[in-house]
């Protein structure tokens, strides 16, 4: 697929997709949704690790208000459904790990969509708003299911109603999200932390994803009989063997992903 809204670049397993409407803060029409769900897919089938950024000052300020000749006609609950809604799962679906570097405003659904990733990185001039009840919305794009489980449900809520910036410290510091960078040293963070994924064990990766995530809603019992299942696969993977190998020989594994 030949990309006009976004970029995708794949070297050594990791594919960085940025999102490239920069003239407009990255704000997502229907062809960027469009695109960014097929870049998604495409990485998780070829790639190790992914990370989505944005290119110019913004991460995503949110849904293109100026996508329709009258904004207040679209149908959002179908664009939530058929645009939305398959971009949101392919990011959390993704199979191997995926990392938010939100290097500027991260708006509205801009927002919710880098909290979809696995890993949420952020630039120390970045900021997160809620900004729906400013124009007489409620959170969408996973909005009201992320925020509360990363944040609280008090600091979730004050978010929602008051649709005040967040900076990326405050962020990090709610436990929004994973880690605020100097701006200065924001980029080769995000780089290295995404070489070290991109290198790792991506079937134990998948499967911490699966593991953690099925625990908010599973009773003891089901976790524990997951994390069986699951570290039994890992515990017949290549990477296992050879992480133990490596181990025991004091030297940095070559995992070969499987």
């Amino acid at each position: 697929m030949d990309y006009e809204t976004i970029t995708l670049d794949t070297t050594d397993g990791l594919a960085v997709l940025t999102l490239n409407r920069a003239d407009v803060m990255n704000a997502l029409n229907t062809q960027m949704r469009a695109e960014i769900t097929h870049a998604v897919k495409d990485a998780g089938d070829t790639a190790r690790a992914l990370v989505i950024t944005g290119a110019g000052r913004a991460f995503c300020s949110g849904q293109d208000l100026g996508d329709r000749a009258n904004a207040a006609q679209v149908d959002l609950e179908r664009t939530l459904r058929d645009e939305y809604e398959p971009l949101l799962k392919a990011i959390y679906t993704c199979p191997i790990p995926t990392i938010s570097a939100v290097n500027g405003a991260a708006a509205g659904a801009g927002a919710n969509i880098a909290l979809a990733a696995d890993v949420v990185i952020a630039s120390e001039s970045a900021f997160f708003m809620q900004a729906f009840a400013r124009i007489g919305l409620i959170p969408d794009a996973g909005g009201t299911y992320w925020m509360p489980r990363q944040m609280g449900f008090a600091k979730a809520m004050g978010a929602a109603l008051f649709a005040e910036k967040m900076t990326a410290r405050e962020a990090a510091d709610t436990g929004l999200i994973w880690e605020c960078v100097a701006d200065d040293t924001f980029e080769a963070t995000w780089r290295a932390r995404a070489a070290q994924l991109a290198q790792g064990p991506t079937l134990a990766y998948r499967n911490i994803k699966t593991a953690l995530r099925s625990s908010m809603s599973n009773t003891l019992d089901e976790q524990l009989a997951l994390e069986a299942k699951l570290q039994g696969e890992c515990g017949n993977s290549r990477d296992f063997k050879e992480g133990v190998l490596a181990f025991l020989e004091k030297r940095s594994p070559d995992y070969e992903g499987r």
